[in-house]
């Protein structure tokens, strides 16, 4: 069973889609292969439940962000071979040879080009394979966690069967004789072991553009324990979109599993709490993530109700969506499932009153599932007040904002308690808004 993320919650934190501005799936899309490209977008489909697993592909991650290696093969190169040995048959050799005379004969007697096409495949493909076996015996395979990838590939390589290869140095020009015979080795009587190779080559092909990612960007390995640890601690979690994003400390454990938490317009909630389930997804995955340090027991899944909005096909109103979103995670979490779950201003489509009764009850209702993490996010402080009195799991945090003059400056930085930060009227008067309402220009009144 996979980590799970419905479809409204991989919009909400902008992962799928590596032609998307800023989405979390371009972030990584440094792969060179298309079969690497594959198993990325694989990887984040179905992020991973199990603590061991987690484990063991952040740590080949890990172990190629600290070695600065490069893929051998350029796109091109490697297309060129992947084509060549993906088009195996099963035809023996004399039928193999046949037709490769055939088309030597079709070169010389009317300037075909099929053979001369064929004999630069081989050619290429054999020297790209003599250099990816160079490759593999400069790792390091001593308490290596690739090391049985690293076997796998050298076993393969060690073949009686591709003796040959590293004895051919002249890649450029191969008999008539020799390309039917590397031909029949590579696409037919090698061809499961060919198959194989392309594999892992894509594979590292991911490890190795994921480690350049995280390299670069100054991300760290989460740590995954098994689900019982019921944990979570992050510090300097950071946006990964968000240029020069500042870093928050966050934990989560059975006792302190609500992080209610509040601020003014523009203070930051929204980003953090998109940082927040963005870092979950992909330690899920077992990828880098945007923080310095992190540590996590494995859940289920994760729900986010961020942007939900109306639906006018479905003559749902904006407030009556966000009822339908909540009730979706209640079907969640009371079907015994551990959840990571995300409000941001439950219930800001209806009136006051009403909202603070729904989040208030709501919150206080959910709050009940210790295996269930939780990030609520609200305007309506006097909410987060009622709850301090009867809620002892609760961790209150909030984002400041601090006034300069009539200026409001956000730290983005975490703070505990409740904000008192009420500043809506001072930010809509310093745009003028009224005055202009009014007819007023700022030359009358000068």
């Amino acid at each position: 069973m996979s980590f799970f993320a419905d479809k409204q919650t991989l919009n909400d934190l902008n992962i799928p889609g590596r032609h998307k501005n800023n989405s979390i799936s371009r972030l990584f899309d440094e792969v060179i292969t298309e079969g690497g490209r594959k198993l990325m977008e694989e990887m984040f489909q179905r992020p991973l439940t199990d603590a061991d697993a987690i484990n063991k592909r952040s740590s080949i991650f890990k172990y190629f962000t600290g070695n600065n290696i490069k893929f051998p093969f350029s796109q091109a190169e490697f297309g060129v071979m992947e084509n060549y040995l993906a088009s195996g048959s099963n035809s023996n050799r004399l039928a193999i040879g046949m037709g490769v005379i055939s088309k030597k004969v079709m070169q010389v007697a009317a300037q075909g080009t099929a053979y001369q096409q064929l004999h630069d495949d081989v050619c290429q493909t054999v020297a790209l394979l003599n250099r990816f076996s160079a490759f593999a015996t400069t790792l390091p395979d001593v308490e290596s966690p690739y090391k049985d990838d690293i076997k796998a590939i050298n076993t393969i390589f060690e073949d009686k069967d591709l003796i040959w290869l590293k004895q051919e140095n002249d890649f450029a020009n191969l008999s008539l004789l020799n390309v039917v015979k590397y031909d029949h080795l590579l696409r037919t009587r090698l061809h499961g072991q060919m198959k194989y190779l392309l594999q892992l080559m894509c594979q590292l092909d991911v490890y190795l553009a994921v480690a350049t990612v995280a390299a670069r960007m100054g991300f760290c390995y989460a740590k995954a324990l098994p689900k019982h640890h019921n944990t979570l601690s992050v510090t300097r979690l950071f946006h990964p979109t968000v240029r020069n994003a500042v870093g928050n400390a966050l934990s989560m454990d059975k006792g302190n599993n609500v992080i209610f938490l509040t601020g003014a317009n523009m203070a930051g909630k929204s980003t953090l709490m998109k940082a927040f389930g963005i870092s979950c997804y992909l330690a899920h995955m077992g990828f880098p993530v945007a923080a310095d340090e992190m540590t996590f027991s494995v859940k289920d899944g994760l729900f986010s109700s961020i942007n939900v909005s109306d639906n006018l096909d479905m003559g749902y109103s904006h407030f009556y969506a966000e009822v339908l979103r909540v009730k979706t995670v209640a079907e969640q979490v009371a079907a015994d499932k551990d959840l990571i779950v995300i409000f941001d201003e439950l219930f800001k489509g209806t009136n006051v009153k009403d909202a603070y009764d729904a989040t208030l009850s709501i919150t206080e209702a959910f709050s009940t599932n210790r295996n269930c993490f939780f990030i609520i996010s609200t305007h309506i402080v006097e909410v987060g007040e009622a709850l301090r009195e009867r809620c002892p799991n609760f961790r209150f945090t909030y984002l400041p904002t601090v006034m300069e003059g009539t200026v409001p400056r956000y730290t983005y930085r975490l703070a505990e308690g409740i904000t008192a930060d009420r500043h809506g009227m001072m930010i809509i008067e310093n745009e003028g808004i009224l005055d202009i309402i009014r007819g007023k220009t700022s030359e009358t009144k000068q």
